[in-house]
């Protein structure tokens, strides 16, 4: 429809699931499966995405099979391994408390890739990155048309993504943005679950906006 006008019911809806989005782990999925139609409706909220120079570089590997998920379960808890390397004292301790995927326990995993461009794509000339910030706002689609449809969706990036690659057969000039973990959950905390563990506190967005400009330094 031309010119359609939304409503302050519509807006404030939209607000809604910004404001109720989480990111899910492991441990809140449910079993329940995820239809064929639930997967095909989250892929074409993430086709409607803007994209630079119209370039849509998007594609997706939905991944259902259960030994597929175990070999990218596998390279985790390898990567995670790692990590909890960074982390010292009290935080190391809360970092190996936290259930930070849920590949198994997802019904569905989606594989979200950007492919980078085989001609000149217009206004990706001065910032080549902008094409994987295309594939981004592709994921945010699909997080929130998941939140609309009461669906959990949890963004995985502790993975080796060339091992994840290479599990999937992508090809090698295909670059992985996200691994997805989508089915039903338990429940929807009403705040974001690292808030809760007190692992880090909502930025105060008046500290995060300046007018103009940055304040000068000297």
């Amino acid at each position: 429809m031309k010119n359609r006008n939304f409503s302050l019911s519509d807006r404030q809806t939209l607000e809604a699931l910004m404001l109720h989005r989480r990111d899910i782990r492991g441990n809140n999925f449910r079993h329940d499966p995820v239809s064929d139609e639930c997967v095909s409706k989250l892929l074409q909220c993430a086709s409607l995405a803007p994209s630079v120079g119209f370039s849509q570089p998007w594609e997706f590997v939905v991944i259902r099979d259960a030994q597929i998920k175990a070999k990218i379960a596998a390279n985790f808890e390898s990567e995670n391994n790692k990590a909890a390397q960074t982390f010292k004292d009290e935080k190391q301790r809360l970092y190996q408390t936290l259930k930070l995927e849920g590949i198994r326990e997802a019904p569905v995993n989606i594989a979200v890739f950007y492919t980078p461009p085989t001609e000149p794509v217009l206004g990706q000339n001065s910032m080549i990155e902008v094409g994987e910030y295309s594939v981004v706002c592709a994921i945010q689609n699909m997080w929130l048309m998941a939140r609309a449809m009461n669906l959990g969706l949890g963004w995985v990036s502790i993975l080796d993504p060339e091992s994840v690659k290479e599990t999937l057969n992508a090809p090698q000039e295909n670059k992985l943005v996200a691994y997805l973990c989508v089915g039903y959950v338990k429940e929807f905390f009403s705040m974001p679950e690292l808030e809760t563990l007190n692992w880090k506190r909502r930025k105060d967005l008046s500290g995060a906006v300046f007018s103009d400009s940055y304040p000068c330094s000297s």
